[in-house]
C-alpha cells in the first residue's frame, strides 16, 4: 500500500487504527503475529566455535603442541601420560571459563542493552504512553518530537513545523520538511522515497517541531530493513588498558620464547641428546610460567562486573572505554535542571493584575497536558508547572483546551527562547506567546491592565524588568507571556510575522529545588580533582544563585553569559575558560566551544546532555554523558554513560567507580605479573644453579590457574580505597607500569622467587631425608602459599594491610579454595605422588615451608612503609 497517495484517515482504516491508538490487547496480538520492531541479527557463534577459538591461543598452542610431543615419549617408554593429562586437563578447564565468561560477558551486554533500549511515545486506549520502539506494532499511533528517533517508518497524520534528518536513507544532509496531507504522484503514478513529504522512516531523526504518526512498516520491512537485509550485533571494542594488555601479552611471548629456545639449548648442550626431553619440558615450564593466562580473563571479569554494578547505581556504560576515562576526568560540565536540581518545576509566584488570565495563557500555550488520573501535568517540566499552576488557582486546561481550540503554533526553539500558539473561540482568534521575560518585552507594546488594553511605556517596562530580576535574584525562573487578538487565522505561521505587537500580561516565577546529593557530590568532585561547571539556559542571576548554593562559584564573577562568551575569541577564550564555572543563557553550539577550549587545555572533560542540539558537544567531550530520562534517542545514541536518573551526583559515583575498576585491574595486573615474575626467575636460577627442573608445567599450570587466577578475580571486587577520591585524577596517557607497579611487579617477584628457592634448597639439603623430591614439594606449597598471602598485600598498592578495616570476603573465599586444593595435590598421597610427582610432607618441612610463604606480608610491608615515608617526604 502506498500510504503517501492516502489520506491519513485512509490510512487510519486501512490499518484498523484510530487518532486514540490501538487497545492494549490488539497491540499484543499484532506483536504476537508480527513480531518485533527491530532488524534481523546476524548468527551468533555456537559455543563449539567459541571453545575452538580459545584453544587458537598462541600460548595455548605451544601447551597443546608439548602435551602431544610428551605423550609420545611418555608412552614410547611405558609409562601413563600423567603430564600430558595433566597439561589438556588445565588447557581445556581455562577454555570452557574462557567460553563460560564471554558467555556471561555477553548476557550482561544483553541486559544493558535491554536497560538502555530505545522508547516511544505511543497512544493506547486514548493515552499517551511510553514503551520499548521493539514493541512497537503496524497501526499504533506515535507522538514525534525534536530529538526523538522514528522507531518506524510512519505516516504522519498530524505535522507542526516538521523537520527529519534521513540522511542515513537517503543521504541528503539537509533535513528535510515533512507534512501531513495527501501527495500527488509522478507520471509513473508514484513518489520517489526521498520526496514522500508525509513519511518519517525508521533510521531517521525529528530535528525540529512535532507530529502524531501512524506506524505502517516495521522491523524487516521498513526502508532501512530492506537495504540491512541482516545486521550483525555490535560488539564492543577493546578498551585502550585491553590494548596494552594485547600488546603486553606480544612481547611477554616473544620473551618467553626467547628464554626457552636459550633454556633447551644450554641443557642440550650440558646433557647432550639423551637430556632432550628434559630440555624441552624445562623450556615448556619456563613458559607456563611466564606467560599470566589468567591475565586477559581476569581484566574482562573486573571490566564487566564493574560496568554492571554501575547499572545497578543509575548509570549505563555503553562504551567499556568510558570506564577507563571516567578515572581519568577533570572537568564535569553539567545542565543545572534536572541533573543539579530535582526537575520538579513549581510556580510559588506571579507578575501581573489578572493571575486567571496569566494562567490560562501560560497553560493554553504549552504542549503539557493535565492528567486526571495520576492529578498532575504530564509532559516537559517546565511547562508541568505552568499547567499545574493554572489547576492550582481553578483554570482547567482540560476544559480551556475545549474552549480555546488550538489551530496553528510556532514551536518553541531555543534561538528565540520562545514559543507561540493560536486558539480559535467561535470567531474569536488569539495569539499567546510565552518565554524569557527579555525576549517578550522586547515584542511587547501594550500591557494589560484594569481589565484592558493599555499602551506600554517606559515606567512600566522597568517595573516589569524590575520584578524579572527580583525573582530571578531568588533562584526563580522565570516566563513571561504576551497575547494578542487577530481578525483571521494567519496564512503564514512565523515568527517573523507573528511575534511581534504583542500585549504583556504578566510573569511567573518557578524554582527547581536543588537535588540534596549534589552539595556532597560537588564537594567530592573538588577533592578529587575535579572541577565542576554548570551550563544553562537560565537567566545568569538563577544560574548564580544555584551555583552559590552548590558551592559551584563564590561570586558572580565566575558566571558568562552566551552572549558575552560570543564577543570572546577563540584565542582569548582558551585562556579565560578557567575563569568561569558557570555558563548562563547558552545556546547548543556553546557547549561544543567550552569542551574543545577545556580539551585544548588537556583536560579530560565529561559534559552532559538531553536535547537533539547537544550531541555535538556529547560527542566531542572525553565522556558524553547522556540523560535517561529525559534525553533524546540522538543524545544516547552519541554518548558514552546514560544516567537513568538524570542525576549529577551519579556522575560523580560512576567517576569513583572507574577510578576503584582501574585500581583494582591494576592491583590484579601487579599480582599476576609479580607471580609469573616468581615462578620465571625460581625455575631459570634453580636450573641453571643445580641443573635439576624445579617444577614441571603441571605444577606451574596448577599454581596459575588456582593460587594466581582466583585469588586476583577477587582483587577485581575489592573496595574502593578511602583516598580513592581525594587524590589528583590520573593521565589518560599512563602506561601499565606507571606509579610504581613495575617496580612492584620485579621486587616482589624477586621476593617470592628468594622464598620459593629457600624452601627448595632446606628441603633438599636442611630436613632428614632431604632430597630434589621434597625440595620441589616445599617449593611448590611456599609458591602456591606465597601468592595466597601476597594477595592480600595487594589489597592496597602502597598501603599497609593492617590499616584496612573492611574485609574482602570474596578474597578470603577464594584464598580458602585455593589452600584447600594446594593442601589436597600436595598432602594426598595419591594425587601428590602418582599426578603431580610431589611427595606429601611431614609436620617439620610442611610449616616450614608456610611460614616461609607467609614471610612475604612482612617483607613487602616493610617496603610499603619505606615508600609511604618517601612520598611524605617528597609532598613536604
Amino acid at each position: 500500500m502506498k500510504e503517501y497517495l492516502k489520506s491519513s484517515q485512509a490510512v487510519l482504516d486501512e490499518y484498523s487504527t484510530t487518532e486514540n491508538g490501538l487497545s492494549n490487547e490488539e497491540a499484543a496480538s499484532r506483536l504476537e503475529k508480527n513480531g518485533k520492531n527491530k532488524l534481523a541479527e546476524g548468527k551468533k557463534e555456537t559455543i563449539f566455535v567459541k571453545f575452538l577459538k580459545q584453544l587458537t591461543e598462541p600460548m595455548t598452542i605451544i601447551l597443546l603442541v608439548a602435551a602431544v610431543i610428551s605423550a609420545v615419549i611418555e608412552i614410547s617408554e611405558g609409562k601413563f601420560p600423567t603430564d600430558t593429562v595433566i597439561i589438556l586437563a588445565v588447557v581445556l578447564l581455562n577454555a570452557i571459563l574462557g567460553v563460560v565468561q564471554e558467555g556471561k560477558a555477553e548476557k550482561a551486554l544483553e541486559a544493558l542493552q535491554q536497560i538502555s533500549a530505545a522508547t516511544s511515545k505511543v497512544i493506547r486506549n486514548g493515552h499517551q504512553i511510553t514503551i520499548k520502539s521493539e514493541d512497537i506494532v503496524v497501526g499504533d499511533i506515535i507522538v514525534l518530537e525534536a530529538g526523538d528517533a522514528v522507531p518506524c517508518d510512519c505516516r504522519l497524520i498530524e505535522s507542526a513545523s516538521i523537520k527529519a534528518e534521513e540522511a542515513a536513507l537517503t543521504g541528503e544532509s539537509v533535513p528535510s520538511n515533512k507534512i501531513s496531507e495527501v501527495l500527488m504522484p509522478n507520471a509513473n503514478g508514484d513518489v520517489p522515497l526521498g520526496d514522500r513529504k508525509n513519511m518519517v522512516f525508521s533510521g531517521s531523526t525529528i530535528v525540529y517541531g512535532r507530529a502524531k504518526a501512524v506506524a505502517v512498516s516495521t522491523g524487516m520491512d521498513t526502508e532501512m530493513g530492506k537495504i540491512a537485509g541482516a545486521l550483525s550485533s555490535a560488539k564492543e571494542g577493546k578498551t585502550p588498558l585491553q590494548r596494552k594488555l594485547g600488546q603486553l601479552s606480544k612481547i611477554l611471548t616473544y620473551v618467553v620464547i626467547g628464554i626457552c629456545i636459550v633454556m633447551f639449548t644450554v641443557n642440550l648442550i650440558r646433557g647432550g641428546t639423551d637430556n632432550m626431553l628434559h630440555s624441552f619440558m624445562l623450556a615448556v615450564a619456563l613458559a607456563v610460567a611466564a606467560i599470566p593466562e589468567g591475565l586477559a580473563t581476569v581484566v574482562t571479569m573486573v571490566l564487566s562486573i564493574g560496568v554492571t554494578n554501575m547499572s545497578k547505581r543509575n548509570a549505563i556504560i555503553r562504551k567499556l572505554t568510558a570506564v577507563e576515562t571516567l578515572g581519568c576526568a577533570q572537568i564535569i560540565c553539567s545542565d543545572k535542571t534536572g541533573t543539579l536540581t530535582q526537575n520538579k518545576m513549581t510556580v510559588v509566584e506571579h507578575f501581573g493584575e489578572d493571575e486567571a488570565l496569566l494562567a490560562n495563557a501560560m497553560s493554553l500555550c504549552s504542549d503539557a497536558e493535565f492528567d486526571t488520573e495520576v492529578n498532575t501535568a504530564i509532559g516537559e517540566p517546565t511547562e508541568c508547572a505552568l499547567v499545574n499552576y493554572a489547576e492550582k488557582v481553578g483554570v482547567s486546561k482540560n476544559e480551556q483546551k475545549q474552549k480555546y481550540v488550538r489551530i496553528n503554533e510556532v514551536p518553541f526553539d531555543s534561538m528565540r527562547k520562545m514559543m507561540t500558539t493560536i486558539h480559535q473561540n467561535g470567531e474569536e482568534i488569539v495569539q499567546f506567546t510565552k518565554g524569557a521575560p527579555d525576549e517578550i518585552l522586547k515584542r511587547c507594546v501594550n500591557v494589560w491592565e484594569n481589565g484592558m488594553v493599555k499602551p506600554l511605556n517606559e515606567e512600566k517596562r522597568a517595573e516589569i524588568l524590575s520584578q524579572n530580576k527580583n525573582m530571578a535574584d531568588r533562584a526563580l525562573r522565570v516566563l513571561a507571556v504576551g497575547f494578542k487578538n487577530l481578525d483571521t487565522s494567519p496564512s503564514e505561521c512565523s515568527s517573523e510575522s507573528l511575534e511581534n505587537e504583542l500585549c504583556f500580561v504578566g510573569l511567573v516565577g518557578m524554582i527547581d529545588p536543588v537535588r540534596p546529593e549534589v552539595k556532597a557530590a560537588i564537594v567530592e568532585c573538588k577533592a578529587a580533582g575535579i572541577r565542576p561547571i554548570m551550563i544553562t539556559g537560565d537567566h545568569k542571576d538563577t544560574a548564580v544563585a544555584i551555583a552559590c548554593e552548590l558551592g559551584i562559584i563564590d561570586s558572580a564573577e565566575n558566571a558568562i553569559t552566551g552572549s558575552d562568551l560570543d564577543k570572546i575569541s577563540e584565542e582569548d577564550f582558551e585562556t579565560l575558560v578557567e575563569k568561569y564555572s558557570v555558563y548562563a543563557r547558552v545556546q547548543p553550539e556553546h557547549k561544543t566551544r567550552i569542551v574543545n577550549a577545556w580539551r585544548k587545555k588537556g583536560k579530560v572533560t565529561a559534559m552532559t546532555g538531553d536535547g537533539v542540539n547537544d550531541a555535538p558537544s556529547i560527542k566531542n567531550a572525553d565522556i558524553g554523558v547522556g540523560m535517561g530520562i529525559t534525553g533524546t534517542d540522538v543524545t544516547k545514541n552519541v554518548a558514552d554513560m546514560i544516567l537513568t536518573d538524570d542525576n549529577f551526583a551519579t556522575i560523580v559515583s560512576a567517576v569513583g567507580e572507574g577510578r576503584r575498576i582501574y585500581d583494582n585491574i591494576r592491583k590484579a595486573i601487579q599480582f599476576l605479573l609479580a607471580s609469573n615474575m616468581s615462578e620465571v626467575i625460581s625455575v631459570f636460577l634453580v636450573s641453571i644453579i643445580s641443573g635439576a627442573t624445579l617444577f614441571e608445567a603441571p605444577h606451574l599450570l596448577f599454581i596459575n590457574l588456582i593460587t594466581d587466577s582466583l585469588p586476583a578475580i577477587a582483587l577485581g571486587m575489592e573496595e574502593p580505597e578511602k583516598n580513592v577520591m581525594k587524590r589528583k585524577p590520573r593521565e589518560t596517557k599512563e602506561g601499565i607500569f606507571a606509579r610504581g607497579l613495575g617496580f612492584g611487579v620485579i621486587y616482589q617477584g624477586i621476593f617470592v622467587a628468594g622464598l620459593t628457592m629457600l624452601s627448595y634448597y632446606l628441603g633438599r639439603y636442611a630436613f632428614d631425608g632431604g632430597s630434589e623430591l621434597m625440595g620441589t614439594s616445599m617449593a611448590f606449597l611456599t609458591l602456591s602459599m606465597a601468592e595466597v598471602f601476597h594477595s592480600f598485600n595487594m589489597r592496597s598498592l602502597k598501603g599497609s594491610i593492617f590499616a584496612i578495616k573492611k574485609q574482602n570476603l570474596i578474597l578470603w573465599g577464594a584464598s580458602i579454595l585455593a589452600t584447600a586444593l594446594t593442601v589436597l595435590v600436595l598432602q594426598v598421597p595419591f594425587v601428590s605422588e602418582n599426578i603431580f610427582a610431589l611427595t606429601p610432607l611431614e609436620e617439620g618441612p610442611f610449616f616450614a615451608a608456610l611460614g616461609i610463604a607467609f614471610a612475604i606480608i612482612p617483607l613487602v610491608e616493610i617496603v610499603k612503609l619505606i615508600q609511604r615515608a618517601v612520598d611524605k617526604k617528597k609532598n613536604k
